[in-house]
């Protein structure tokens, strides 16, 4: 039988780590994009081949054209198609600032990865997946893991919110343009899940946790939003495209 490839962005550590790992556990051999060299991540990639996935690991920046075409050349290069993309890379501000101070070189830096990067790269696969045949019961399958912050502000990091929110609409254009051609695109929101990125602001959501600001008191974590993209990408879901879901304990709620 012949395996199934998925490139998993930002795949090497955190979210798309756990992401990788269960979709390796799911059958797929893995396309790893990452930004650091490999020798820095070795454990983790054996882990993903005890697994019983082929292991492709892309060095490389999400906002560079050069590094994107690459990602897909050497992914089509070693394994013949791809078959599921995720979206999961992403970068917030260097330093948080007040909207009012935020700087054009930040948002350049968030907008460019988290934006542009995602949207070029989704249009690359998927100009690819459109040459390739359909296997099972679709083409392909891309899946954005945006942020609750796509909806919910925070002006502390105003620009990783609008690059968010551009992330969700990159879910609805997509899924648009490609139904037809039999490739089914949807969307992660994660709320706050424990991960070395948040370790920083673990106090101020401990916090929050305990005053009962998200219905389900815990911290997500990075296999929450394993499982959401696992049965997103699973043939349990083809009627369904253009759609998210909230991994976010409740967070979303509007409560009084």
């Amino acid at each position: 039988m012949v395996k199934k490839t998925a490139i998993v962005t930002g795949g090497s550590r955190g979210i798309g780590l756990a992401i990788a790992k269960q979709l390796a556990k799911d059958g797929y051999n893995l396309s790893i994009f990452a930004t650091q060299d490999e020798k820095n991540h070795r454990g983790s990639m054996d882990e993903l081949r005890t697994l019983g996935a082929e292991v492709l690991y892309v060095k490389g920046n999400l906002g560079v054209a050069a590094d994107r075409n690459h990602l897909v050349e050497e992914t089509v290069k070693t394994f013949g198609s791809i078959h599921v993309l995720v979206n999961n890379a992403g970068v917030g501000p260097k330093v948080r600032n007040d909207l009012l101070d935020m700087t054009e070189e930040s948002w350049d830096h968030v907008l460019g990865i988290n934006a542009k990067g995602n949207m070029f790269l989704t249009q690359a696969v998927a100009r690819q997946m459109m040459k390739q045949e359909v296997m099972g019961r679709k083409r392909g399958c891309i899946i954005n893991v945006s942020s609750c912050s796509a909806s919910v502000s925070s002006i502390s990091r105003g620009e990783y919110c609008v690059s968010k929110a551009g992330v969700s609409m990159l879910t609805t254009l997509f899924a648009d343009r490609l139904a037809a051609e039999g490739i089914l695109v949807n969307e992660v929101r994660p709320g706050v899940i424990a991960t070395d990125m948040t370790s920083g602001v673990k106090e101020k959501y401990d916090a929050l946790i305990d005053a009962g600001v998200f219905p389900i008191a815990r911290w997500g974590t990075p296999e929450d939003v394993a499982n959401a993209v696992s049965a997103l990408v699973s043939d349990q879901f083809l009627y369904t495209t253009g759609s998210y879901i909230d991994v976010d304990g409740g967070f979303h709620i509007k409560r009084l």
